[in-house]
C-alpha cells in the first residue's frame, strides 16, 4: 500500500531524475520501505492521479524553459510542499518560476553527485526525516579542538543544529547532563578519533552510549593513529598527514566537505535505525499483552487493535518530543481523519529529568495527544483498554 509520494518536477535532466530516485530508493530502504510499492515518485503527468490521503512533497527543477508550471501551482494552491532547486551556479530569481519563488530553495552542490541534500530535505518534508537535523561532535579539546570547531560552523552552515560542548552548554548548567540530554536527540554523531580519545572517560561514554542509542558515528581518524578496534563498525574516514593542516586542525576544505556529505546520507540510517528500534519494541509489547498490529499508515504511524477492539493510533518518534512534536502528531492524525486521540511513542532513557517533568505537565495540558514510553508501552496500552 502506497503511503508516501513525492513528485520530480521542471526541468531535471535524464540523469539527474533517475539519480533522485535512486537515492531516495536507497534511503527509504533503510525503514524497509520501496519505490512502487510504499513509496510512489510522480513526475508532472502523473501526479494529478496521487491520493491526496497520502504524505506528499514535490521537488521542482529550475530551467530555461517553464515546465510543470500549471501542476506545481496547484500543489502550491493545495499547501503542499514544493522544493525549488537550481544547480551550484543557477539564479533562482530566473530560473524558477515566479509563482514558486515564495518557498525557500536548495541550491545542488557540485561535490554531491548522489543528490543527498535534495532527498533528505525532500523525506523531511513528507515526514519519513524529522525536520530537527542535529549533530553531536564527540572530540578531545586537547587534540582536536580546531578541527571541532571548524566542523562545527561548516555543519551550521549546512543546516544542522550541532553541540559542541564549549558552545552550547551554559555556565552553570548540569555538564553531563545536558550532553547527554543532547546526545540522545542527535541523527549523527562525528568522532575525532585522535590518540588519546579514549583515555578519557567521558568521550568513551559519549561513544558508548552512542551506540547504545543506535545513532549513527562517523569517525574520523587522525594521521598515524592506529585506532582501537572498539568502534569497527562506524563509518571511517582516515586522514592523511596533508589532509590536518595543524596537529588539532583544521582539515583541508575538501576533506571536510566529504564527511558533511556523509553526516547528511548517514542521517537517514540512523534515523531508520532509532525507529525500527522503537517500533521493534512496541510491537514486543503489543503482542505480549495479546493485542495486534493491524497496519502501518502515513507519517510512520502505526494502528494498534487493544483487546476490547479499540483501534488506536500509534507514533513513534525518535529523539526528544516537545510541545510542538505533540502538535505536530495531533495535526497528522486529525488530517488522517483517524478518530482516536493519537498516541505518541518515545524513548526516554538519556533525557533530562527536568524535561521528563515537563512532557508530564504536557500530557495533562493538552488532551488532543498521549505519550507513552516505549519500555513501559505494554503496561500504558493494557491500561488504555476501557
Amino acid at each position: 500500500m502506497t503511503v508516501y509520494e513525492l513528485a520530480i518536477l521542471g526541468s531535471p535532466s535524464d540523469h539527474e531524475r533517475a539519480t533522485l530516485a535512486d537515492t531516495i530508493g536507497e534511503m527509504i530502504a533503510d525503514f524497509g520501505l520501496t519505490v512502487g510499492s510504499e513509496v510512489r515518485i510522480h513526475d508532472g503527468q502523473s501526479v494529478r492521479s496521487r491520493d491526496r490521503r497520502n504524505a506528499f512533497a514535490a521537488v521542482y527543477f529550475g530551467g530555461d524553459t517553464e515546465i510543470d508550471v500549471e501542476v506545481a501551482n496547484e500543489l502550491k494552491e493545495a499547501s503542499l510542499p514544493i522544493i525549488p532547486t537550481v544547480d551550484q551556479s543557477g539564479d533562482f530569481g530566473v530560473l524558477i518560476p515566479g509563482s514558486l519563488q515564495f518557498a525557500n530553495g536548495l541550491r545542488r552542490r557540485s561535490d554531491d553527485t548522489a543528490l543527498a541534500e535534495l532527498s533528505t530535505a525532500a523525506l523531511e518534508c513528507v515526514g519519513l526525516l524529522r525536520a530537527q537535523r542535529r549533530v553531536f561532535v564527540s572530540y578531545r579539546r586537547t587534540e582536536s579542538r580546531a578541527a571541532a570547531l571548524q566542523l562545527h560552523d561548516l555543519l551550521n552552515s549546512r543546516g544542522f543544529d550541532v553541540f559542541l560542548d564549549t558552545h552550547d552548554i551554559r555556565p552553570g548548567e548540569p555538564f553531563q547532563e545536558v550532553l547527554w540530554h543532547r546526545l540522545v536527540d542527535s541523527d549523527v554523531v562525528v568522532m575525532l578519533d585522535t590518540p588519546s580519545y579514549f583515555a578519557s572517560r567521558w568521550t568513551r561514554q559519549e561513544i558508548g552510549r552512542a551506540r547504545a542509542k543506535e545513532i549513527q558515528i562517523i569517525r574520523v581518524i587522525w594521521p598515524e593513529h592506529t585506532p582501537t578496534r572498539l568502534t569497527d563498525m562506524a563509518e571511517t574516514v582516515y586522514l592523511d598527514p596533508e589532509e590536518l593542516l595543524g596537529a588539532d586542525g583544521p582539515i583541508v576544505d575538501a576533506t571536510v566537505e566529504s564527511i558533511v556529505l556523509r553526516v547528511e546520507r548517514l542521517r537517514s540510517m540512523s534515523i531508520a535505525a532509532r525507529y525500527m528500534s522503537i517500533t521493534g519494541k512496541l510491537r514486543a509489547d503489543v503482542e505480549k499483552i495479546g493485542c495486534a498490529v493491524e497496519a502501518v499508515g502515513a507519517h510512520r504511524a502505526i494502528a494498534i487493535r487493544l483487546l476490547n477492539e479499540r483501534l488506536i493510533w500509534a507514533y513513534p518518534i525518535v529523539g526528544i518530543p516537545s510541545a510542538e512534536t505533540l502538535n505536530d502528531v495531533a495535526t497528522k492524525a486529525k488530517k488522517a481523519e483517524q478518530g482516536e486521540i493519537p498516541v505518541l511513542v518515545y524513548d526516554h532513557i538519556g533525557i533530562r529529568d527536568s524535561w521528563i517533568a515537563h512532557l508530564a505537565w504536557l500530557d495533562e495540558q493538552i488532551k488532543a495527544v498521549k505519550t507513552i514510553r516505549v519500555f513501559e508501552a505494554g503496561w500504558a496500552l493494557a491500561g488504555m483498554d476501557e
